[in-house]
């Protein structure tokens, strides 16, 4: 396993469409076991391949490690799975909720999503299968990772102002870490 960099919006790799992976391979399982890795790094919930640059319909995510409110939270690695090639079979209703992005580091806003889905994924083993959620983290932590796979970020269902904020702060971070890395070097 292996740590990858997670990319940081505005790059534009992020805007790129995902290929399917079709036939799980020993690479693509390798790939699945640096996505879980780098997402507990960063202490996320759910990861993209497009967010290490990446282009594969490929999820890792782990939501049953943050606890629902009066439920104790499983042990990481618990709740991971993994969605190859997902579609989304069923997608009705409403529920909004507060949404963060690995790729856009401290920056939550109020997303509003379908309540309802069932999602049909090939799982690491090549195996097909489904999983179904309402108005919950699954929920809207599939749809998150999906948008991914087309190019999408929350902040693309923000109006353009709050978009545009955001997008400043992001540069404004990337500028510093390099500049910190610069340094780093230096010191070296």
């Amino acid at each position: 396993m292996a740590l990858r960099e997670i990319l940081v919006w505005p790059d534009p790799r992020l805007k790129q469409k995902a290929k399917p992976v079709g036939e799980v391979t020993a690479e693509i399982r390798k790939l699945c076991d640096d996505l879980a890795e780098t997402m507990y790094e960063a202490n996320g919930v759910g990861l993209a391949a497009p967010q290490v640059g990446v282009l594969f319909n490929l999820i890792s995510m782990d939501v049953e490690q943050k606890a629902a409110e009066g439920e104790a939270p499983k042990k990481k690695g618990e709740g991971l799975f993994w969605l190859i090639d997902p579609v989304l079979k069923v997608a009705e209703g409403e529920f909004t909720y507060t949404e963060g992005c690995l790729s856009i580091p401290d920056e939550y806003e109020e997303v509003t999503r379908f309540g309802h889905i069932v999602v049909e994924y090939t799982d690491r083993d090549g195996k097909r299968k489904q999983r179904e959620a309402a108005s919950t983290l699954l929920s809207v932590c599939v749809q998150h990772e999906m948008d991914h796979l087309q190019g999408k970020l929350f902040v693309d269902h923000l109006s353009a102002l709050k978009r545009e904020l955001i997008r400043r702060r992001m540069k404004k971070l990337k500028t510093q870490r390099e500049a910190e890395r610069k340094g780093e070097a230096t010191a070296l």
